[in-house]
């Protein structure tokens, strides 16, 4: 009977535990660059229609913008004359990213979009 009591502590501790965890790993997830990636890739393709290769590259290209973002503009160690240069040369990297990777229809599209 002793060995059924802490067993079922130990499995009592362990289901405590495991849930803290998972919920710090949901709240963590949110933030990081490919999670915000996959979202916006997701809106735009009920839109655009992307080939499976035009989601991989685009994908690519949301992730990096996410992070240089994060690392050259949203940052609190840049100063904001620092992130307005940095925002303009990012947002024009991945403007000839979705260039490259659309077709010209979908490009002027997303174009539209991107202005609204």
């Amino acid at each position: 009977m002793k060995k059924f009591l802490s067993v079922i502590a130990f499995a009592f501790i362990f289901a405590l535990g495991s849930q803290s965890v998972n919920a710090q790993s949901l709240s963590q997830n949110g933030n990081r660059p490919e999670a915000i990636a996959k979202i916006q890739l997701a809106e735009l393709d009920k839109s655009l229609d992307f080939t499976a290769d035009q989601e991989r590259t685009l994908f690519r290209a949301f992730v990096q913008k996410e992070v240089n973002y994060k690392r050259y503009v949203n940052n609190d160690k840049v100063s904001a004359v620092d992130a307005k240069a940095n925002k303009a040369k990012y947002d024009a990297a991945f403007d000839q990213a979705m260039r490259k990777a659309l077709t010209d229809g979908q490009y002027a599209k997303w174009k539209a979009m991107d202005n609204n």
